[in-house]
């Protein structure tokens, strides 16, 4: 097994639609996405594989061909998860091919990263279903000697902020039955929450990112835009488990 530092960067919730004038909360994600995907360059070109956390088309399957012709030539692998505002089975058709991976685990050197769908139709909160954990057992089980990042959409945990709250992972604690079996799970990167969170539970990493468009204000009870600018997040996988990660923002 090779041992050598993984390289990641993050983009999450970027709400494309397949026209090339739509907008959202009067933003245009696409253009916004451009913006951010030119700013991360040098972070890409150094990248083993990206990541698309989730609510990458704003309920608008056709949006899919703009994030495979915006990522698909980067030269890198993408790997895909579904989010609230995603149709799963459209995401998995249009994405599944090289360089896309939309389910499944990947190996890099001496870590495996683990893709979850913890969507629902037409449900804004996240579950994962049996089989989900299942299938996330398993690859945690035969990882061997490597560490484990898990990928999903919806948060795994409560970030302090009500309305979020209610909407992440609604069995989490089967999903935390999972995790706290096996001492390779290092770390768990989310979407959906539209700004940086990063805390410990027990030694696992857990990471939310900011939107690669809007942002929503952190610690609010109730919905509110933070005026944030659009970012990504940078991940090194270190070949001891430990993780160091930066979260950069457009224009700063």
């Amino acid at each position: 097994m090779t041992h050598r530092p993984i390289r990641l960067v993050q983009f999450t919730d970027t709400h494309l639609l397949g026209s090339p004038d739509g907008r959202v909360r009067d933003m245009d994600t696409a253009a916004s996405l451009q913006a951010v995907l030119a700013a991360a360059a040098t972070d890409i070109a150094a990248a083993d594989a990206l990541l698309l956390t989730g609510d990458l088309v704003q309920d608008d399957p056709t949006g899919y061909a703009r994030i495979r012709a915006l990522t698909g030539t980067l030269g890198k692998p993408v790997l895909c998860v579904p989010g609230n505002h995603d149709d799963a089975p459209a995401l998995r058709a249009a994405l599944s091919q090289p360089p896309f991976q939309s389910a499944g685990l990947l190996d890099l050197a001496g870590w495996r990263i683990m893709l979850l769908d913890s969507s629902l139709p037409y449900r804004t909160e996240g579950a994962l279903s049996t089989t989900a954990l299942q299938t996330l057992e398993a690859a945690l089980t035969s990882a061997s000697e490597r560490h484990v990042l898990v990928v999903l959409h919806h948060p795994p945990v409560p970030l302090g902020s009500r309305w979020i709250d209610e909407l992440g992972v609604t069995n989490a604690a089967s999903l935390w039955q999972v995790l706290d079996r096996h001492n390779s799970v290092r770390g768990v990167v989310f979407g959906h929450v539209h700004q940086a969170f990063d805390a410990l539970q027990g030694k696992v990493r857990l990471l939310g990112t900011p939107s690669t468009c809007f942002q929503f204000l952190a610690g609010s009870d109730e919905f509110e835009i933070d005026p944030a600018p659009p970012a990504w997040r940078c991940l090194t996988l270190h070949p001891d488990g430990s993780i160091t990660t930066q979260v950069h923002r457009l224009n700063h």
